[in-house]
């Protein structure tokens, strides 16, 4: 790979990548390449000298094997999540948000405000109260609400035929609230069972619902509900379809009748593909993932899919 990007001739940038655990043994035998000389010296004896164009890149596992010359030499830099903590994650996306919505600070610092009050403390809930059979992450639960939150700002994308007004950002800033929380229920309480829904339920109305000022439905759980940005209201899920009719002339293995978790798969399938966002749906065999999948991309999903 190095001996093709060094006979590459054309101004084009080229990047060498390395992951995984640092080896002693291997990245000292990189010090030539990593010095300024930039030159890879192999036991046969070979010298190759890499290009102004081209640079070495290490994202790696950890640095347990890693002397401090080694750091020194590489430029490595290791920070522990628990060190870094969600903040300049918050910060980067609320940076990412479409322009109109980044550049009109009512919006961002509400952002902001809301993530600081109630991201970490909910996360901190569901860690030490909640059982999750997949085990997750503090970063990519904190990601899954960007990408929720990403699918409801994807509307507010200027392009050349389409502005964004002044008062379609008013009618956003009024959504706001019911839009992070919307995004918190399905990422920080959606990985544990179904007892712990129903214990995350009962936190997250008494700690966050009754502080974000708006009417949400009193007699499900928060999980039952989606939130509509064309009404502007919660919808308990099964009414978000039309009542299924079965088919006379359907074959048995054809008929696949909706249920409240069906119907919330493929919202949040169909949702996050079309805005270009990685899926993973895991869960036990017989509970209609592939099922559901194959339906989507039969007959719901755009002909891209």
């Amino acid at each position: 790979m190095v001996i093709e990007c060094t006979k590459d001739s054309s101004a084009d940038l080229h990047w060498v990548y390395f992951d995984g655990p640092v080896d002693a043994l291997w990245i000292e035998n990189m010090n030539t390449v990593l010095d300024d000389n930039k030159k890879l010296c192999l036991n046969s004896g070979q010298i190759i000298t890499l290009t102004s164009r081209m640079t070495m890149m290490f994202e790696v596992e950890d640095l347990s094997v890693a002397s401090p010359a080694t750091v020194s030499r590489c430029g490595m830099i290791y920070m522990e999540p628990g060190s870094l903590t969600l903040a300049p994650l918050v910060k980067s996306w609320i940076n990412s948000v479409p322009p109109r919505i980044r550049e009109t600070k009512s919006l961002t610092d509400k952002l902001q405000n809301l993530f600081d009050k109630y991201l970490d403390d909910t996360i901190y809930y569901m860690r030490k109260n909640l059982p999750e059979p997949v085990k997750t992450v503090d970063n990519n639960v904190c990601q899954s609400i960007f990408r929720i939150m990403d699918c409801f700002f994807a509307p507010y994308m200027e392009t050349e035929i389409k502005k964004i007004t002044n008062d379609e950002l008013k009618i956003l800033d009024g959504m706001l609230n019911q839009i992070f929380f919307f995004g918190l229920v399905w990422a920080v309480g959606v990985t544990t069972t179904l007892e712990g829904r129903i214990k995350f339920d009962k936190w997250v109305k008494d700690n966050v619902l009754k502080n974000l000022s708006f009417e949400f439905p009193a007699e499900r759980l928060v999980y039952d509900y989606k939130f509509v940005i064309d009404t502007k209201d919660w919808q308990y899920w099964r009414d978000t379809v039309p009542e299924y009719t079965v088919d006379i002339k359907s074959s048995y293995n054809e008929i696949l009748v909706p249920t409240v978790d069906s119907i919330r798969m493929k919202y949040f399938i169909k949702t996050l593909t079309t805005n270009g966002k990685h899926i993973l749906t895991p869960g036990p065999t017989g509970t209609g993932k592939s099922v559901n999948v194959a339906e989507l991309l039969t007959y719901e999903l755009p002909e891209e899919f």
